[in-house]
């Protein structure tokens, strides 16, 4: 077989706050229904639901001082030493978000410049042709950005690009809405770059796919719960059975898809890095996709987790996932050559996408 171009992750960064929020720490909010009616149940009647369902104990949250681009470098700093790599040599910086620098003074959303531009302007990088954007996508903007870097890499527009998913949710999340007890911060980083190889190696086959006609609202933007509240402040707002039953309907044929771009069985996938968005609904995706494939049993530490200590980071959690599994930090979790992984994500959009990557 002749030589032809992958797409390689080379290095990996990650920047998990170090503040650490537990569930308790919210004993004293006052949460209301989206109606607006303050809720009957005790407070901690509500925390405990809400860690029987997603599993998480505790999330992180940024200091005061950090807004997104800061953390994004620091995570895209570390990938690139970890790729042992010039920096200079970077073709592309994508940074996917969704909120952009949101200080803790105002609340308000700063994407002028780009977050990828001061990405760039905090690693002090000089090349003027190493070309820096913003990628808008949901909670799977990361794993697009992936796709869009394989994409330069395979048209040979690149050679090497930096992709970065970061974001503070604690900033944007309504302190009277249970579901902001999910949300947290943090930041990941990889860098993706081509190589020659007569086997195929790195990114094999990605689909994506964006459901808008009666999913687009279902992750929105939305006043408090609490009618108390200005009006025109606005938070993250979600219809979580609605986005539940709709991951679970479409997230394992759309990894079902992949798989079969890429020639690959499921029996044959050795992690599956799903976004850590909630525990209960990450295990029916799971049960569902091998379900599709005539299996009931799912082999043991198939899909790591970390949702139970970080939360839901949204761009975040995959690449945080997979630097903690590339350091070695996950208990039970190893990683060889040749072995086979699937990342993929739903969020916002609706947008849902998948990406089968084989260690090299």
């Amino acid at each position: 077989m002749t030589d032809q171009i992958y797409s390689v992750i080379k290095g990996t960064g990650s920047y998990v706050p170090p503040r650490i929020v537990k569930n308790e720490d919210f004993l004293q909010n006052v949460f209301y229904s989206p109606a607006g009616e303050k809720m009957s149940k005790p407070t901690d009647v509500i925390i405990d639901k809400l860690k029987e369902i997603t599993e998480i104990e505790e999330r992180r949250h940024v200091d005061d001082n950090f807004v997104t681009s800061d953390i994004a470098a620091l995570a895209g700093e570390k990938a690139i030493e970890s790729a042992g790599i010039d920096k200079e040599s970077l073709d592309y910086i994508i940074v996917a978000h969704n909120f952009g620098d949101v200080s803790k003074e105002t609340g308000r959303t700063d994407i002028l410049p780009s977050l990828a531009s001061k990405v760039k302007n905090k690693l002090r990088i000089e090349n003027p042709f190493c070309v820096a954007y913003d990628l808008l996508f949901g909670c799977p903007g990361w794993v697009q950005a992936l796709i869009q870097a394989d994409i330069y890499i395979k048209a040979g527009e690149a050679k090497r690009v930096l992709v970065i998913g970061a974001e503070t949710l604690s900033r944007v999340s309504d302190p009277h809405d249970v579901d902001s007890m999910i949300y947290s911060d943090g930041a990941g980083a990889a860098v993706v770059e081509g190589v020659k190889s007569n086997v195929p190696v790195g990114i094999l086959s990605h689909v994506t796919r964006t459901d808008t006609i009666d999913h687009a609202y279902l992750l929105k933007m939305g006043p408090s719960f609490n009618k108390e509240i200005d009006s025109k402040e606005q938070f993250l707002k979600m219809n979580g059975r609605k986005v539940y039953e709709y991951a679970l309907f479409t997230v394992p044929p759309t990894v079902k898809k992949c798989l079969e771009k890429g020639n690959v069985d499921i029996t044959d996938v050795n992690k599956v890095l799903i976004h850590q968005a909630n525990a209960k609904m990450d295990y029916a995706i799971l049960a569902r996709l091998f379900k599709l494939y005539g299996l009931r049993d799912v082999p043991e530490y198939t899909m790591p987790m970390t949702i139970e200590k970080l939360g839901n980071n949204s761009v975040a959690t995959v690449p945080v996932l997979f630097d903690l599994l590339m350091k070695k930090i996950l208990p039970n979790q190893r990683v060889k050559t040749g072995d086979h992984f699937v990342f993929t994500s739903v969020g916002a959009g609706m947008n849902i996408n998948a990406v089968l990557y084989k260690m090299p």
